[in-house]
């Protein structure tokens, strides 16, 4: 196994100040949102294949069918549905129907999973240097 991909913002404290900078420079009630927020977010991401389902469209170019996100996964069919739904209900999908036969649904990420996408990379290589 090769060494894992360097991570300088985060091995060099530079990501610790700017999150205690930007904290300290909200208000009380901008502070309380955000934190709501990355709560909500935290608990999305801890169901069930919801990481799955967001590091597919992070690897994939462009808007995904259901049954190309199914054959990517190895997930019950209901159970995709249930997380594309809580992912576009969240505002990190957007989903378009099409007026055909047979039925053609697409997924493809707004610009809030866009700006999730490069955590993945840090937390991946977290992954690589770190075992729980």
């Amino acid at each position: 196994m090769g060494e894992p991909p360097e991570t300088p913002e985060l091995r060099s404290g530079v990501a610790r100040e700017r999150a205690r900078t930007l904290r300290a420079s909200l208000d009380r009630e901008q502070r309380d949102r955000a934190e709501g927020t990355l709560t909500d977010l935290l608990e999305l991401l801890g169901t069930a294949h919801a990481m799955a389902v967001l590091r597919t469209f992070a690897a994939a170019e462009g808007s995904l069918r259901f049954g190309e996100i199914e054959d990517a996964l190895d997930i019950a069919p209901n159970t995709l549905s249930a997380r594309l739904s809580d992912l576009t209900d969240a505002g990190l999908l957007d989903r378009e129907a099409y007026d055909e036969n047979p039925p053609r649904v697409e997924y493809r990420p707004t610009d809030a999973a866009d700006d999730l996408f490069p955590v993945f990379d840090h937390l991946y290589a977290w992954a690589v240097a770190h075992d729980l």
